[in-house]
């Protein structure tokens, strides 16, 4: 099985709406590791490794978002350096 490993910027109304912990509930039910946080200038950065399948279906995921949200964009991105971490956790703001 082949795994990758995918960075993700989300503009929009992506904070304040729950964002961050519906997509760690989502990367979790797919059995992916890595991260989310909130940024500083109002977007949402994530990082997640796991199967191809399941990246790409959180990566469509990340498209739409909750309920609440607005998505604008969604960047996405090969790391230099894969941080993958313990599970999938939601991490502070950076």
């Amino acid at each position: 099985m082949t795994t990758i490993t995918q960075h993700l910027r989300i503009t929009g109304r992506v904070q304040g709406v729950g964002y961050r912990w519906h997509m760690a509930q989502q990367a979790r039910a797919l059995g992916l590791t890595g991260w989310v946080r909130n940024r500083h200038d109002g977007s949402v950065e994530a990082q997640a490794s796991g199967p191809v399948h399941a990246v790409q279906a959180l990566v469509r995921w990340a498209h739409h978002g909750p309920e609440q949200a607005r998505v604008d964009a969604v960047v996405v991105s090969t790391p230099d350096a894969p941080d993958p971490g313990q599970g999938f956790e939601q991490r502070e703001t950076a």
